[in-house]
């Protein structure tokens, strides 16, 4: 695997930023240490914070990354509110999460700042693998103070993807000099979107001197589904990433949906045809690397992704299920074994999700996409992630979001239809890597559990079922790879 761009410094391997806490650090850290990218989840990093410290912080890791933040006051401050030696009770609620909005004063900031710098702080400790992190475009109110936390921490990489990142780039080359940057935020029904002020020197005053000239801009990753998008933001030097994820529609989570007329196939997952088939020639020539993803597992796909001109490939799933993955170890477990039994159904759900992005949902038993779990779960928005900004009639801004109680999301100006099928993930998602809210009478938010749609590498990896781990993956690809290499000399 000596080729051009690995000499280059590239990864030939990035481990997807996947769900909330799926891909936390103790896996980004492992593939850290192999020298491929590593990537934590960057999304509701805030609620796995508290959540992690109201259950004990098992292992102290959350309280020695906390000792590292660099204003102590404010790391000591959130400790002593949120940690509880021991943990909270197994009936006991969970404290509940600032709702991140589009305000300048919003509480939520200065913990999605510190919740970031821990992630990523113990996602590099111990090692000088290159770390990176994972956000949503379509979180957009909490996109700078988010990528300034992980800055401080010292992050090689940002990946966004669920949307179009064009203010990524420039926004990134600012905090990296600790200066006050404007974050466009998209308003429903609004020909322009609300600007957002984020200074840093208002999360960490006085301090913020000390760092200046010492934080280094992290390279930004553009996550697309066409060479269209990766032309649209390589015209211009204020929205250019240093390279693109090519993803297909068959990678777990969100994906793009299909180019013209929305159709679905007899199962209900959106139809996609020639013209969602990406052009690797002209990702090419644009002049950035690039990397490969969805359903890319294993070393063929890696040969033949490097072949057509990619750096590498992205792979998320096949690190979903190792032993170091976030996922509930019994979730994990069954989407194993219904898999090699040839009993996992994976849909590409467009209803799903908030979003409105089709959004890759694993049918499991007791999970939301049971027809007896999802649709007798009590509709509540906590949370707020996935919240859509709209304007009030008093001329103020608003957040709705199509999984909320359906009366509130028509009183707020949203349509009826567009609540159906709806699911909650940022509840959901949480149930998934075990910190779901506890509801009265002894109810417990149940999981959401994505994964992708081509799971063969499991027979390769795990076919009696049993653990692997993110190294295992590395050494398999490594070697499949160079052999494949060598018989072609």
């Amino acid at each position: 695997m000596n080729e051009t761009r690995a000499a280059a410094g590239l990864p030939w391997l990035i481990q997807g930023g996947m769900g909330v806490g799926v891909s936390g650090w103790r896996l980004a850290r492992a593939v850290a240490r192999t020298g491929q990218l590593g990537v934590v989840s960057g999304t509701a990093l805030d609620t796995v914070l508290i959540r992690v410290l109201q259950s004990g912080d098992p292992g102290g890791h959350l309280r020695r990354a906390l000792a590292a933040f660099p204003v102590p006051e404010l790391a000591d401050a959130l400790r002593e509110r949120y940690f509880v030696e021991g943990g909270i009770g197994p009936g006991e609620r969970f404290a509940a999460t600032p709702m991140m909005t589009a305000d300048e004063t919003c509480p939520s900031r200065p913990l999605t700042v510190i919740a970031n710098f821990c992630e990523v702080w113990l996602a590099r400790e111990g090692h000088d693998g290159p770390v990176g992190v994972n956000y949503l475009e379509k979180v957009q109110p909490a996109t700078a103070p988010a990528m300034f936390g992980a800055i401080l921490a010292g992050v090689d990489y940002v990946l966004v993807g669920a949307g179009i990142p064009a203010q990524i780039p420039g926004t990134a080359t600012r905090l990296a000099r600790a200066e006050p940057v404007t974050v466009r935020v998209d308003v429903a029904g609004d020909d322009q979107p609300h600007e957002l002020r984020f200074d840093p020197a208002s999360v960490l005053g006085g301090a913020l001197a000390g760092l200046t000239g010492r934080l280094r801009r992290p390279r930004v990753l553009a996550i697309v589904s066409l060479p269209a998008l990766a032309a649209y933001l390589n015209r211009d030097q204020e929205t250019r990433p240093d390279g693109f994820v090519v993803e297909g529609h068959r990678a777990g989570g969100h994906s793009a949906p299909p180019r013209g007329p929305l159709s679905l196939d007899g199962s209900g997952d959106p139809v996609y045809g020639p013209r969602d088939t990406p052009d690797y020639a002209r990702m090419t020539r644009l002049g950035l690397p690039f990397w490969i993803a969805g359903g890319q597992c294993g070393p063929r796909q890696l040969r033949e992704a490097r072949a057509a001109g990619a750096a590498g490939v992205q792979l998320g799933s096949v690190f979903a299920l190792c032993e170091e993955s976030g996922l509930d170890a019994g979730l994990r477990q069954r989407l194993v074994e219904r898999e090699l039994t040839g009993g996992l159904l994976v849909r590409n759900d467009p209803a799903a999700s908030p979003t409105s992005f089709p959004f890759k949902v694993a049918d499991l038993p007791g999970t939301l996409a049971d027809p007896g779990v999802g649709p007798a779960r009590a509709r509540v928005c906590d949370l707020g992630y996935l919240r859509t900004p709209y304007r009030t009639p008093q001329g103020t801004l608003g957040y709705r979001c199509p999984a909320e109680p359906q009366a509130a999301y028509v009183r707020k100006g949203g349509e009826a239809g567009h609540t159906e099928g709806r699911h909650c993930l940022c509840n959901g998602l949480l149930a998934a890597v075990g910190l779901g809210q506890r509801r009265p009478r002894g109810a417990v938010e149940p999981p959401v559990v994505t994964i992708g749609q081509d799971l063969d590498f499991l027979r390769h990896l795990a076919p009696d079922g049993g653990p692997y781990s993110a190294g295992a993956v590395v050494r398999w690809l490594r070697a499949g790879a160079d052999e494949t290499a060598a018989s072609h000399v």
